[in-house]
């Protein structure tokens, strides 16, 4: 199985809600997830933070990236322009750097395994930390 990254964002308000973030990543038989929050942040900025946290934690530097952000994938390839969220575009430019990145689209809450888990790990957070 080559190495895939799942990654996704919640915000409960958006913007200005309780926001989580969320990753697992999937290299050999091995199975990683973390996921953090934000009390006061927007759902595409915590689409970046999960990329940007799973590149950081990331142990090698060739993966497929699964998102359910057209955004965040279409800007980190260069197809779309970058207009907002630029400190986490600058981020994730520093974090990238030394990765070989393929990007692939899922729909959301469509029953794809890993999409769910980490859509609920992030909406979890966010929760857990309204909740504080």
């Amino acid at each position: 199985m080559s190495a895939k990254i799942y990654t996704d964002g919640s915000c409960l308000k958006n913007p200005g809600g309780a926001s989580g973030w969320a990753f697992v990543i999937l290299e050999n038989d091995d199975e990683t997830y973390v996921s953090g929050g934000d009390p006061s942040s927007t759902n595409n900025r915590m689409e970046m933070m999960a990329v940007i946290k799973a590149l950081i934690y990331a142990p090698n530097n060739e993966y497929t990236i699964y998102t359910d952000s057209k955004l965040v994938m279409n800007c980190a390839q260069g197809i779309w322009g970058r207009k907002a969220n630029l400190d986490l575009w600058s981020k994730y430019d520093n974090v990238s750097k030394d990765f070989t990145l393929k990007w692939v689209w899922v729909k959301a809450h469509k029953g794809d395994k890993y999409n769910e888990i980490v859509d609920d790990m992030a909406r979890s957070e966010a929760i857990k930390i309204k909740i504080k």
